[in-house]
C-alpha cells in the first residue's frame, strides 16, 4: 500500500470515530466501544474494496456488507454519511424519534444498509443468503459480514458457517471483530468462544488472522480473501474496544455508556489532534 493512500484511510477512520462520537453526543446515547474498534475495516471497506456507488445504492451488482453487530451504528453511520449516501449533518439526528437513523440500521430507510441487524447472531445467515444469491444470479459480487466476538457465543452463527463450509462460498468473508469484551465483561469471562479461529477451519473456512487496527493488515487480509477460491473466508480482526481514544481503551464500561462532558473533552480532544497530525503528515 502507497503511503499516501495508507495515510488517507487512516485519516478516515479517525474522522469516523470522531463523527460517530459526536452522534452518540447528540443522541446522549450509543455504542462508542465496538463503534471505534470497527473504525480502520470499514475505512479499508468503504473507501478502498468494496465495490460501490452511493449514486446507485441498490446497483444489483454492488458488494454487500452485513453489519451483523448491529448496534455499532455510530461508526456504520459516520462511513457510510463521509462516503457520500447521505448527508454529514444527518448525523446529528442520531436515535431522534423522528430519525431514519436509528439505533439500529434499517435497510428500507438508509441508503447503502443491506441488511437491517439488531438481533445479534442472525447476520452471517442473511450474508450466507446473499453469497448464494450471487452464485444462482451468476453474479461476482462480494459478501462481507462483521461480527462481534460475544456475538458468536451464539448457536446460530456455527450453524452458519458450517453451511457456508460446505457450500464453498468463496465470495463470502466474515470478519469478526476480536476485541475481547463485550456488554457483561470479556468474553473469556462470559462464554469464550476460542479458539475462533480452530472454529472456523473446522467449518472448512480459509482463515486469516490481524490487527484489526492495522490499516495495511487490514487492507492486505481483504485483498487476499479476493484470491481464495472454493472456501469462504473468516478475517479473525485482533483489536481494541474503544480504540483511538485512551480512556475509552480496553474498557468494559464503554460498551454501551455515555461519557460525562469532561470525558467528551478529552475524547475529542485526542480525536482532533490525531485527524490534525494526520492531515500534515
Amino acid at each position: 500500500m502507497q503511503k499516501e493512500q495508507k495515510r488517507e484511510l487512516e485519516l478516515i477512520a479517525a474522522r469516523i470515530r470522531k463523527y460517530g462520537l459526536q452522534a452518540v453526543k447528540d443522541a446522549n446515547s450509543g455504542h462508542i466501544g465496538g463503534s471505534f474498534s470497527i473504525a480502520e475495516i470499514l475505512s479499508v471497506l468503504y473507501f478502498d474494496k468494496m465495490r460501490i456507488d452511493p449514486k446507485d445504492p441498490r446497483n444489483p451488482d454492488r458488494d454487500r456488507l452485513v453489519l451483523s453487530k448491529g448496534h455499532c451504528t455510530p461508526a456504520a453511520y459516520a462511513a457510510l454519511a463521509m462516503r457520500g449516501f447521505f448527508p454529514l449533518e444527518d448525523l446529528s439526528t442520531f436515535r431522534k424519534i423522528d430519525s431514519y437513523l436509528s439505533g439500529h440500521m434499517e435497510m428500507n430507510e438508509v441508503p447503502g444498509v443491506d441488511m437491517s441487524t439488531g438481533s445479534l447472531g442472525q447476520g452471517l445467515s442473511a450474508g450466507i443468503g446473499m453469497a448464494l444469491a450471487a452464485r444462482a444470479d451468476k453474479k461476482d459480487y462480494r459478501t462481507y459480514v462483521i461480527l462481534g466476538d460475544g456475538e458468536i457465543e451464539e448457536g446460530q452463527v456455527w450453524e452458519a458457517a458450517m453451511f457456508a463450509g460446505n457450500h464453498g462460498l468463496d465470495h463470502l468473508t466474515a470478519i469478526v471483530d476480536y476485541n475481547k469484551l463485550q456488554v457483561d465483561g470479556s468474553v473469556e469471562e462470559v462464554n469464550s468462544p476460542c479458539p475462533i479461529a480452530d472454529k472456523f477451519e473446522a467449518f472448512k473456512w480459509e482463515v486469516l488472522t490481524i490487527d484489526g487496527n492495522d490499516i495495511e493488515q487490514v487492507a492486505d487480509a481483504l485483498e487476499q480473501a479476493k484470491a481464495v477460491r472454493g472456501k469462504p473466508v473468516a478475517i479473525i480482526a485482533d483489536t481494541v474496544k474503544g480504540k483511538g481514544v485512551s480512556i475509552f481503551e480496553g474498557g468494559v464500561k464503554w460498551h454501551g455508556n455515555r461519557p460525562n462532558e469532561e470525558e467528551y473533552r478529552t475524547a475529542f480532544g485526542e480525536l482532533d489532534q490525531k485527524i490534525r497530525e494526520l492531515e500534515e503528515s
